[in-house]
């Protein structure tokens, strides 16, 4: 149970990651403040480094991680067009992001408390994630 819930969890920490990087790169050539391009480009290296963690563990496992649903990703894409084509703004940039982190974190949170036989390395994971998406949602609200 400890192995299954562990890679389980893993796998959604791939997906949550994958996730948030693809977001970033959607988004990115829309924002017109440099402070916010630069906290944009940071919280994605974070991301990445911390993919490469995820794939490490998952590799103990011999287990090739998970894509971010299509659903969830073409929802994003519509969302994100949809909104940045009414209004091409930092602020709906912000605003897009902050949803983002808020759905994540959220996810995240649900996946720890549903995976609670994981093993510790990757609960400390899920957490190190959890609390990019909520330090990025926190370090974006000056463009709200």
């Amino acid at each position: 149970m400890i192995e299954q819930d562990t890679i389980k969890l893993l796998r959604e920490c791939d997906a949550g990651v994958k996730m948030g990087v693809e977001s970033i790169n959607s988004v990115i050539d829309h924002v017109k403040d440099n402070d916010f391009r630069f906290i944009l480009n940071e919280s994605k290296d974070r991301h990445s480094k911390l993919d490469h963690e995820i794939r490490a563990q998952l590799d103990r496992f011999e287990d090739d991680g998970k894509d971010p649903s299509a659903m969830a990703k073409g929802m994003s894409a519509i969302k994100t067009n949809f909104m940045l084509g009414i209004k091409d703004t930092d602020k709906t940039v912000a605003d897009l992001m902050t949803d983002g982190c808020n759905m994540g974190v959220k996810s995240l949170n649900r996946y720890l408390n549903q995976y609670e036989a994981a093993d510790e390395v990757s609960k400390d994971i899920t957490k190190k994630l959890i609390n990019l998406e909520e330090k990025l949602a926190v370090d974006i609200r000056q463009f709200l």
